[in-house]
């Protein structure tokens, strides 16, 4: 259920790029049965990573926190819709609610007298194009090497967690 002060956490960490350089203004929030348990800013600039985006920052942060990579049952506030990345992450790490304040249509607007050189760039629509397309539909050329070697350790990889598990009882 929502709740205007977890999304109002997620605000106030989107201000803080206000004032501290290489980050954006994009704030993110983690609940897990009514506590924040991971937070997250955009430091994409700071840290020379593209993929610091508040939301993931805050997964990672919330993961760490909780000592798991399995966040089912949390709740995520941003301060803006994510982008594909972002939602693939929350996909992948199981999040069960997405709450967010400006769209990505708002960002938008706001960005748009922004050079290039003045922000990092990100072509939304292209992004949700390509992580939804197959391999070869996407407009990154791409070539297929050396699968049978690397199935074999993955093959190798679940006996040997299969085995474990086992033992385990």
């Amino acid at each position: 259920m929502y709740r205007e002060d977890f999304m109002r956490r997620a605000i106030d960490i989107s201000r803080e790029a206000l004032e501290k350089p290489g980050t954006e203004p994009f704030g993110c929030v983690i609940v897990k049965d009514g506590a924040i348990v991971g937070e997250g800013l955009n430091h994409s600039l700071a840290h020379f990573d593209p993929t610091s985006h508040g939301e993931v920052e805050a997964i990672r942060d919330a993961c760490r926190r909780l000592e798991c990579v399995d966040l089912s049952g949390c709740e995520l506030y941003t301060s803006c819709e994510p982008c594909a990345m972002c939602v693939a992450t929350m996909e992948v790490a199981g999040i069960s609610t997405l709450y967010y304040a400006a769209s990505m249509g708002q960002a938008g607007v706001a960005f748009a007298t922004l050079t290039r050189a003045e922000r990092h760039p990100i072509d939304v629509e292209a992004l949700r194009v390509a992580a939804g397309a197959p391999v070869e539909a996407r407009a990154m050329p791409s070539q297929q090497a050396m699968d049978t070697e690397a199935v074999a350790i993955l093959d190798s990889w679940v006996k040997a967690r299969k085995a474990a598990t086992a033992a385990r009882g």
